[in-house]
């Protein structure tokens, strides 16, 4: 298996580094995007689940899920979708707001998401899926990606033919996260299953699932063969983690960051009160705490204070004061195990 990653290049769009930001709901909005950025090492940035029959009702210059500055590129638009005439107006929209590419939601087990035949469920009905890529790719010329899991039960020749349909019907790149449906955060993922899929396939495969750590990215690699990797709640606790492995993985000549963790929460707060409007961001200040708070030890305290908190002043305050006391506090590695 290899042991470092190369440039992914898909209808024109170069993804250098090859390390993508997965889609989290609440979380990958344009704050902790320009966070990332400023730090570096992210190849393909993402837009959280997007839901394709409401996207056209909403304002791009307002709305909190498509809020976007110039600097996000290369940005995908993930779609959350359960029919192919859905498609038609949501590709509109992401032409119109400059989508660097369309990525398919397949994955989401959340059952509220099931009930509405899109996500995981399209992996259960894979009929369902064959016009939906179709409309897809009658309507974009973008580069047009999709993400799965491993399946309900571990079958591996139903999930090669069902990755093999995604790349037969027009599918350019495909991100899998390494757990089957019913599978918490907590278990350990199933990275090794991901190399059956990669040797299966000619478009580039990206593996996702439990990268908290550089030796976390390069045992996924090792165990996947993947072409890429996707990085998502490891990457909310320590936005620098793109960049660090950017720089072990990819060869890339990004300077070790400088942390120093008070000023990147700082940063998540000012950018919060430039983008959104009020009542958008205390919600999302304590989304981002929640992960961000693990970097200490005591974490759950700033976490609980924060969640308490009935304004952004007021959890910026409670904020500050956590810091003061805590700058010897700092967890120097965090695992998955350690997360809820």
């Amino acid at each position: 298996m290899q042991t470092s990653l190369q440039p992914i290049f898909i209808r024109g769009l170069r993804i250098d580094p090859p390390l993508l930001l997965a889609p989290m709901a609440g979380l990958t909005h344009t704050v902790l995007r320009q966070v990332l950025l400023g730090f570096g090492g992210v190849g393909l940035l993402s837009t959280e689940m997007l839901s394709a029959k409401r996207l056209p009702t909403e304002n791009p210059a307002i709305s909190p899920y498509l809020i976007r500055t110039a600097s996000e590129k290369p940005l995908s638009y993930q779609l959350l979708i359960s029919m192919a005439g859905e498609i038609a107006r949501a590709i509109d929209v992401l032409h119109a707001v400059h989508a660097d590419a369309v990525d398919l939601n397949m994955g989401c087990p959340a059952p509220a998401v099931g009930r509405f035949g899109a996500g995981f469920s399209l992996m259960e009905q894979p009929e369902n899926v064959r016009p939906i890529i179709a409309e897809a790719r009658k309507r974009t010329s973008l580069p047009l990606t999709a993400k799965i899991r491993l399946g309900t039960e571990l079958d591996e020749q139903r999930l090669r033919s069902f990755c093999t349909m995604l790349e037969d019907e027009g599918i350019d790149m495909l991100s899998v996260h390494a757990r089957l449906k019913h599978e918490s955060f907590a278990r350990r993922p199933r990275w090794e299953h991901i190399a059956g899929i990669k040797e299966r396939l000619k478009i580039p495969v990206i593996a996702n699932g439990g990268i908290f750590s550089v030796q976390d990215a390069k045992d996924c690699l090792a165990a996947s063969g993947a072409d890429g990797l996707m990085l998502g709640r490891g990457a909310v606790i320590r936005p620098w983690l793109f960049a660090e492995t950017a720089r072990e993985l990819c060869g890339n000549s990004i300077a070790e960051p400088a942390v120093f963790l008070p000023t990147v929460y700082g940063r998540f707060l000012d950018l919060l009160f430039e983008h959104f409007t009020p009542e958008r961001r205390l919600g999302r200040l304590k989304q981002f705490t929640t992960y961000f708070a693990r970097n200490y030890a005591f974490g759950h305290h700033l976490a609980t204070k924060v969640q308490a908190s009935n304004s952004v002043e007021e959890a910026r305050e409670r904020a500050s004061r956590f810091f003061a006391k805590a700058h010897n506090t700092v967890v120097t590695e965090c695992t998955e195990k350690s997360l809820p």
